[in-house]
C-alpha cells in the first residue's frame, strides 16, 4: 500500500494541518517551533513499528484537553489515504473471501482509544461486497492488517571508537550493566555496524583470548604453570585470524562508505586489542590515523546514519515508510546534498518523509515534492504546497529555505555546466521535467549534458533569468514561449534586442501544438490531465468538462470558460496542480502507454532543445 496523502487534526500544536499530498521522498520545510516534527509523529502514531505509544495527556492540544480527554472514542488524530495496487487487492481477497473491485484506494482514520476507522471509494459497496468461499476475516481488519508500518527518527547514535567488547555484548543482546547507563541509540548503531560488515563480535572478541596456561605438579610447594605448544599455535592462528577478519571489514566499509560520501576518500581500519575494538579513520589530506570520535561531527553523523538506514531498510523496516526529523543538520552543505541520493536511494523500497529548515537538503530539480510548514495567525500548525512566494504572508520565513534552494540551482546551473532552457512559469517546468524523464527512461533522448528548466515567474522575467545564467559564459540559453499574445510579444521584443542573431534559440510551443494561442498544456494528452480538471469541476452536478472539452481548441482557455459559465472560481495556482498529477502519472508510463503522436512531439521538441 503506498502513501497517497494525510490530514492530521487535534493532534498537539494541529487543528487540521490540510491534506498532504506525498510522493517517493516528501519534504516538509519550514522554521523551527513550525510544528514539522508533531506532523511526523502524528503519523507515526497513526501506525508505529516500534514505539509510538498514543499518549493523550501530551498529543491532544492543551487547549482542548479538558474538553476532549474523556472522549477518546469520537476524537480521531490522523486520516491517511492508501493507493491500494494488485498485490494489495489479491491479499485482502485472501484474507476475507471477498471478490473486491473498484476499490484503488482507501482513507483509514485512527482516533485517540486507538482504533481504526475505514472508508472507502464512492463507488464500492463494502456491504455489498460479494464473498467467494468462506469469509475469514472483516475487510476494514484486513486493510489494517496489511497497512505499511511507520518508523520515526531523531536521533542516530555516533560510534565510538573504543568499544569494550563484553559489554557491546550484553548491550546487543539487550541486557543492562549494573552502574553503567546504556545508550540506545549508540547500541543500535553498533549492532548495525557489526551486521553490516559481517563481523560477530563475540567471535572477535574469543579470538583475541591468550592460550590457557596448564597447573603441572608442585615442586617445593611451588606450582609450575606452562602453556602448551598447541594452545600457543592455535591463539597465534586465531588472532591472525582475527587479524584479517578485521582487515577485511574495514576495507568493506571504506568501499561501501566512499559510495554516498564524497566530501573527502576516507578510510576505516578496524583494530581489536585484548577485548578492545578501536575504529580508526585517515583520508588521502590526514593520513595519519585519527579515533573516530575525534573525527567531524557530520562525518561521525552520517556514519551512523548510513549503517542505520541502509540495514534497516532492508530488514526490520523493509516497506516501512521513514519518517525522517531534522535529518543532516550537522552536514556540511555538500555533504547534505549527498543526503538528497542517499534519499532516493532508500526511497526505492521505502517511502521518506523528512523535515528540514536547510534549503541544501531540498531536491531542486523534485521541488514539487516540498510542502511548506508554517503558523496561522491563530497559532495552529498549517501545511501548504503553494511555494511561491507573497502567496502568504504568514509562511514567507518557512518558504524562504525553497526559494534559497532554488536560487542555489541557480549556482549549480554555472558551476556544473548544465545546459539551462527558460520557461516561463513553475506548471512549464513540471510538464518538460516529467516528458525528459520520459523520453530518457524509454531511450528516445539521450542529453550530452543535464537539461535543467528553469522557471521565470512570467514573461517579464525572462530577461532577468537570461543574464544570470549566460552571465559566465555569455552563450544565451533556450526560451520556450506560449503562443498567447503576452507570448508572441515577448517573442518579438527578445528577437530585436537580447536574441539578435540568436533567434533559433526562442521556441515557440505554436511550433509543436500547431494552435494560436497554445500554452504547453497543449502538447500534453488530455487523458493524463482529465483526472485533476474534474477535481475543479466537482461542484458542477450537470455534465462534465470532458464532454464540453475539443481536442483542437487551447486547453487553458477552455478551462477558465468552462469555469466562468458555471460559476466557479479556479483556485490560484491551479495549473501547478495538474502539472504535478500529470507529472506522477507520466512517470509511471512506458512507451507503449503513450500515442506515438505525442510521443513525436516531445521528441521532436527536445531535439530542438539539443541542437
Amino acid at each position: 500500500m503506498k502513501l497517497l496523502s494525510f490530514c492530521v487534526f487535534n493532534f498537539r500544536s494541529i487543528e487540521n494541518s490540510g491534506w498532504i499530498d506525498c510522493d517517493s521522498t516528501t519534504t516538509l520545510v519550514g522554521i523551527n517551533e513550525s510544528g514539522k516534527t508533531n506532523i511526523l509523529k502524528a503519523l507515526w502514531k497513526f501506525n508505529p513499528v516500534r514505539d509510538g505509544k498514543i499518549d493523550v495527556l501530551h498529543d491532544m492540544p492543551v487547549t482542548k484537553l479538558n474538553e476532549y480527554r474523556n472522549e477518546t472514542d469520537t476524537i480521531k488524530f490522523i486520516s491517511v489515504k492508501f493507493e491500494l495496487n494488485e498485490d494489495d487487492i489479491a491479499e485482502l481477497h485472501e484474507m476475507t473471501g471477498i471478490n473486491i473491485q473498484n476499490m484503488d484506494y482507501v482513507i483509514v482514520s485512527r482516533f485517540y482509544n486507538g482504533k481504526y476507522v475505514v472508508e472507502y471509494p464512492k463507488n464500492f459497496d463494502s456491504h455489498n461486497a460479494k464473498v467467494e468461499g468462506e469469509k475469514k476475516t472483516t475487510l476494514p481488519n484486513a486493510i489494517v492488517n496489511i497497512m505499511p508500518g511507520f518508523v520515526y527518527y531523531s536521533n542516530y547514535g555516533n560510534l565510538s571508537s573504543k568499544i569494550y567488547l563484553p559489554h557491546a555484548l550484553k548491550w546487543i543482546k539487550g541486557e543492562k550493566i549494573q552502574g553503567i547507563d546504556t545508550n540506545e541509540e549508540q547500541v543500535r548503531t553498533l549492532k548495525v555496524l557489526f551486521d553490516f560488515v559481517n563481523l560477530d563480535p563475540e567471535e572477535i572478541m574469543m579470538l583475541g583470548k591468550e592460550p590457557k596456561e596448564i597447573a603441572r605438579g608442585k615442586n617445593n610447594n611451588t606450582t609450575t604453570v606452562v602453556v602448551s605448544e598447541s594452545a600457543i599455535k592455535q591463539a597465534e592462528n586465531d588472532k591472525e585470524k582475527r587479524s584479517i577478519l578485521l582487515q577485511s571489514a574495514g576495507n568493506y566499509l571504506t568501499q561501501e562508505f566512499k559510495k554516498w560520501w564524497n566530501q573527502g576518500e576516507y578510510k576505516f581500519r578496524f583494530e581489536a586489542d585484548g577485548d578492545y575494538f578501536r575504529i580508526w579513520v585517515s583520508d588521502e589530506i590526514r593520513p595519519e590515523e585519527v579515533a573516530l570520535e575525534l573525527r567531524s561531527t557530520g562525518l561521525q553523523w552520517f556514519l551512523s546514519f548510513y549503517l542505520i538506514f541502509l540495514m534497516e531498510s532492508q530488514r526490520e523496516n523493509k516497506n516501512a515508510i521513514l519518517l525522517l526529523d531534522e535529518a543532516g543538520l550537522t552536514l556540511h552543505p555538500l555533504a547534505q546534498k549527498d543526503l538528497i541520493a542517499f534519499f532516493k536511494r532508500l526511497a526505492i523500497n521505502n517511502q521518506i518523509i523528512n523535515t528540514t529548515h536547510s534549503p541544501f537538503i531540498i531536491d531542486t530539480s523534485n521541488i514539487d515534492t516540498c510542502r511548506v510548514v508554517y503558523v496561522d495567525k491563530n497559532g495552529h500548525t498549517v501545511v501548504s504546497s503553494d511555494l511561491r512566494q507573497g502567496a502568504d504572508k504568514l509562511n514567507e520565513k518557512s518558504i524562504y529555505a525553497v526559494h534559497a534552494a532554488l536560487g542555489l540551482g541557480v549556482s549549480d546551473v554555472l558551476l556544473n555546466g548544465c545546459q539551462t532552457i527558460i520557461v516561463e512559469g513553475p506548471s512549464d517546468q513540471y510538464y518538460l521535467n516529467a516528458i525528459k524523464t520520459f523520453l530518457i527512461k524509454t531511450n528516445l533522448l539521450t542529453p550530452a549534458v543535464e537539461m535543467v528548466f528553469m522557471p521565470s515567474g512570467g514573461i517579464r522575467g525572462i530577461s532577468g533569468i537570461v543574464s544570470m545564467v549566460s552571465g559566465k559564459t555569455g552563450d544565451l540559453p533556450y526560451v520556450i514561449i506560449d503562443a498567447d499574445k503576452s507570448g508572441n510579444d515577448a517573442k518579438k521584443k527578445l528577437m530585436s534586442n537580447l536574441y539578435k542573431g540568436n533567434e533559433r534559440k526562442i521556441v515557440d510551443i505554436k511550433e509543436f501544438t500547431g494552435m494560436d494561442n497554445s500554452e504547453i498544456e497543449d502538447i500534453i494528452p488530455f487523458q493524463l490531465q482529465k483526472r485533476s480538471i474534474n477535481r475543479l469541476f466537482i461542484e458542477v452536478e450537470e455534465g462534465y468538462f470532458e464532454d464540453y472539452y475539443q481536442n483542437n481548441l487551447p486547453l487553458v482557455n477552455q478551462v477558465e470558460k468552462y469555469a466562468d459559465e458555471n460559476g466557479i472560481n479556479l483556485p490560484d495556482g491551479w495549473k501547478v496542480e495538474v502539472a504535478k498529477d500529470v507529472k506522477k502519472q507520466l512517470g509511471k508510463l512506458g512507451e507503449d502507454d503513450v500515442d506515438c503522436e505525442w510521443v513525436k512531439k516531445w521528441k521532436n521538441l527536445f531535439l530542438k532543445l539539443c541542437e
